[in-house]
């Protein structure tokens, strides 16, 4: 039975956005995202730029409060005043003109001046926007504004159920309710907030008997198997466990996150949609919209059950799929990417499944402006769940925990006492963290660093003490009264590992990071104009390569060469990490429906001459092959006796 009296605490808190600030490249790749779309996009496109939530004749929905949910946290992580004027314009208009029974956000479309059907789902996007706004500055009008929406809510739902996206993303919904809950105590909100889940979609019961095991088909198509909606789903069953107590959602929430993994997976962590569900094959794509999406249902996620292994897929996405749909720039961004991409352009009858022919292209609105409407929120809301509160409980004093790793600084209050801690590292690119801990005065309080599950013999060093091997998988808590200024550092081994994937395919990641082919790359401008113009990128170097790769020991194939993080980490140019590998073109392996062909089964027997190839990280290709066929046996010993002859 669900519970309708309180809500079952946080296991990890949110940090107000002001307490984190970027440091090193995370600093950087905010800032380009700044001064990229992000920045800008409100000024020149009319969706943003005109949007209804501000009195403008443009679309009214979803895509106004899908940017500001980007650029709020956006601005206050960066401190960047140009950008916290626009947040707070938008904030001031739409607060201001709130409707007398309630309601926020546009009711009469501008165009046309007629009313349209109240819809929830744009405004739990904005009410994300809303909760991150009041953790940067505590606007005393917020949570009134939220009561009143709330109330109408409640009265619009007896009148008409949840309908289309509504239904679909009611947890979004759900999560705005929760929120005005824990800081109003509320009871009728538990109320709303269960008649929300009865109308909403039953995720749950679509997962207990999974039916969407293969690529979608163009006749069966519909909202159950849209990519976005899986991606926000996710979520669902660890959201409501919060109101029903129930070990139950907990298990229901991990069974959608393996079968996804285990019929749509990608090595990057996320799951194949072009619109929808198309299986693992690695050319199929991706939604940007997704990526975004199912990073935030992983942030939210942590900070209910606080699992670590969650982490670790965050963070697989987050240096992954999340740069590599992006133009190194940010200027452009494509709708659909692909694991094996080795070329993006216009495609008459792409393998989609029902994406337009120019998804995979890189510009300013390919195939449909959801994406550049939210693609901002990324890595945004990944810097501010990096650190998260550990809340008192059974006798143990509130503390800190590292969530996910990146250069940056915390400043909070940990009873009482003012506390700070400096990362200084070049993670996800190098193995070691450095950590200073700084007290106003002597204070206890657990400091937890996660310890991702593939860092088995990891090292941690606390002041003077004897280094300790802490538990991979594990959060590791450090219990000390902490004196003034402490230094912790923690080496993190990030082993090369090779998997079997689609059609016996190999990829290879070290530690979090992806590895893909390096691709020579000719970007050719086919539409818009700079600096947000739209692109096909072709090849300029072979693509078509089976590894000589031993994979129970792909150590002993591969060889990384580290450098220095440069001004664009992830780029091709500017990637602090290569690795090199033997290879060999097969000749037979081409493209299909303009893309790469599946990959050809394993052990591939090729009589071209070996070659050294080059592979970077994942986040860093806009060109990429990330699954490969592997050589036979014999081609691996030629390659291990060429590497011994003097």
């Amino acid at each position: 039975m669900d519970r309708q009296d309180r809500l079952i605490p946080l296991r990890l808190e949110p940090l107000r956005l002001d307490a984190i600030r970027p440091q090193g490249w995370l600093a950087r790749q905010l800032r380009i995202q700044a001064d990229g779309l992000s920045g800008h996009l409100d000024e020149f496109w009319p969706d943003v730029a005109e949007s209804g939530w501000i009195g403008g004749a443009a679309e009214g929905w979803e895509r106004g409060p899908y940017w500001l949910d980007g650029v709020t946290p956006l601005a206050y992580l960066l401190d960047d005043e140009r950008l916290k004027a626009k947040v707070q314009r938008w904030m001031d208009y739409i607060l201001d003109h709130q409707h007398a029974d309630g309601w926020l956000g546009p009711r009469q479309d501008q165009a046309t001046g007629r009313y349209k059907p109240l819809d929830p789902w744009p405004v739990s996007v904005f009410v994300k926007a809303l909760v991150q706004f009041h953790s940067a500055t505590g606007d005393p009008r917020l949570i009134p504004a939220l009561a009143g929406f709330y109330r109408r809510l409640d009265a619009l739902l007896q009148e008409r159920p949840l309908f289309d996206w509504g239904r679909m993303r009611w947890a979004e919904l759900v999560l705005g309710i929760h929120w005005l809950h824990d800081h109003t105590g509320e009871a009728w909100l538990l109320t709303l907030a269960d008649r929300v889940r009865q109308q909403g979609y039953d995720w749950a019961g679509l997962f207990t008997r999974f039916p969407y095991t293969r690529r979608s088909q163009r006749g069966a198509l519909d909202l159950t198997t849209h990519v976005v909606n899986h991606a926000m789903a996710i979520k669902s069953q660890g959201v409501w466990y919060r109101q029903s107590g129930s070990l139950g959602h907990l298990g229901d929430l991990y069974r959608m996150i393996a079968l996804l993994e285990a019929h749509h997976g990608q090595a990057t962590g996320v799951f194949t949609g072009d619109e929808h569900l198309a299986g693992r094959n690695p050319s199929q794509g991706t939604e940007l919209c997704a990526v975004v999406e199912y990073l935030y249902s992983l942030e939210t996620l942590l900070s209910i059950v606080g699992d670590p292994g969650l982490a670790d897929r965050l963070e697989r996405i987050a240096y992954n799929a999340l740069p590599a749909t992006f133009s190194p720039d940010m200027w452009a961004h494509q709708y659909d990417q692909q694991a094996n991409q080795p070329v993006c352009q216009i495609v008459p009858e792409p393998i989609y499944t029902n994406n337009a022919p120019e998804s995979n292209i890189y510009g300013l609105e390919p195939n449909y402006g959801c994406c550049t409407a939210n693609m901002h929120q990324g890595w945004p809301k990944f810097a501010a769940h990096l650190w998260m509160r550990v809340p008192e409980s059974d006798g143990m004093a509130e503390g800190l925990a590292a969530v996910a790793y990146a250069p940056s600084r915390v400043e909070t209050t940990l009873s009482g006492v003012g506390v700070r801690v400096l990362l200084e590292t070049d993670y996800p690119f190098d193995e070691t963290l450095r950590l200073t801990v700084e007290a106003d005065e002597p204070v206890a309080f657990p400091l937890w660093l996660r310890i991702p599950g593939w860092a088995q013999g990891a090292t941690l060093w606390v002041g003077d003490e004897p280094a300790i091997a802490p538990e991979a998988g594990a959060f590791h808590a450090i219990t000390r009264h902490w004196q003034r200024t402490t230094e912790v550092t923690l080496r993190l081994p990030m082993p090369l590992q090779a998997e079997t994937r689609y059609r016996g395919g190999a990829s290879l990641s070290l530690g979090p990071l992806v590895l893909a082919l390096r691709v020579g790359e000719e970007w050719r401008q086919i539409g818009g104009e700079r600096p947000h113009a739209d692109w096909e990128v072709h090849p300029t170097t072979p693509w078509n390569y089976a590894l000589a790769l031993d994979r129970a020991q792909p150590e002993a194939s591969v060889r990384i060469e580290r450098r220095g993080v440069g001004a664009v980490p992830f780029s091709p140019e500017g990637t602090p990490l290569v690795a090199r590998v033997q290879a060999r073109r097969v000749p037979g392996w081409g493209l299909a429906q303009e893309t790469a062909a599946p990959v050809p089964c394993s052990p591939v027997e090729t009589t071209e001459p070996l070659e050294e190839v080059t592979l970077i990280p994942y986040g860093a290709t806009n060109l990429r092959i990330t699954e490969f066929p592997t050589l036979a046996a014999e081609a691996r010993a030629e390659q291990s006796a060429a590497e011994a002859m003097p």
